[in-house]
Parts: C-alpha cells; sequence; structure tokens
C-alpha cells in the first residue's frame, strides 16, 4: 500500500501558470503502476498551453469551471464532470469561473516528458 499526503506533495509550478501536485506516477509508487494521477489548480482566466500526449486522460473537476478544447471542439465543464481524451488530441483547458480550477488528471499509460508535444 502507499499512502500519499497532499500536504507533503511538493507543488510543483506548470509551464502556462498551472499549480500541480503528482500524487502517484510509476516512479514514486510502490509496486510500479502503469497510470499517473496528478491534482492541478489553476487561476480564474489562466489557460493551459496547447498540447497532446501519446496517453489517455481522463479529467476530473473538483472545483471551478472551465472551457476544455479537445480537437478543436469546446466543451464546458464544471465541478463533478469527467471526460475522456483520446491520445493525441489536441487540448488545452481554460477556468472561465471566478475561483481557482481544481481538477484531477489521470494519464495512462502514465505520463512522461518524452510523450508530450507543445503546439504553441
Amino acid at each position: 500500500m502507499s499512502v500519499r499526503k497532499s500536504s507533503e506533495i511538493e507543488e510543483i509550478l506548470g509551464s502556462e501558470g498551472s499549480k500541480i501536485k503528482q500524487y502517484f506516477h510509476p516512479h514514486n509508487t510502490l509496486n510500479g503502476i502503469g497510470y499517473s494521477l496528478a491534482h492541478f489548480t489553476l487561476e480564474p482566466g489562466k489557460k493551459t498551453i496547447l498540447h497532446k500526449i501519446k496517453s489517455s486522460e481522463i479529467y476530473f473537476i473538483l472545483e471551478g469551471e472551465a472551457t476544455l478544447m479537445i480537437d478543436g471542439e469546446r466543451h464546458q465543464v464544471k465541478k463533478e464532470d469527467s471526460v475522456y481524451v483520446l491520445p493525441l488530441s489536441k487540448q488545452c483547458i481554460e477556468n472561465t469561473g471566478t475561483v481557482d480550477l481544481r481538477f484531477l488528471c489521470i494519464v495512462e499509460p502514465a505520463w512522461k516528458p518524452e510523450d508530450e508535444t507543445i503546439l504553441e
């Protein structure tokens, strides 16, 4: 078993201004898992960089509201919505609300820098 306490996980700053906590990833989990789970925080008006990755992703919105752009289509999402994103989809998310957007992102297979392509 592996227990990760949010208060003990280092928060890193994403290139677009998001705050990221990597909860589970093969490099920090006993018995090596094949996916990664991260928590993102994005301030009102901020947007992630348009990108694509080789893995599939699931977004789960914890708080706030946003526009999620996937392959040119806009999707309005809010608290407790979830979205499955196919591998190699062009994507970004923008906080359109007045509070911090907080969401979980599950990536399978686990996120690796070399699997991501920045498109902007």
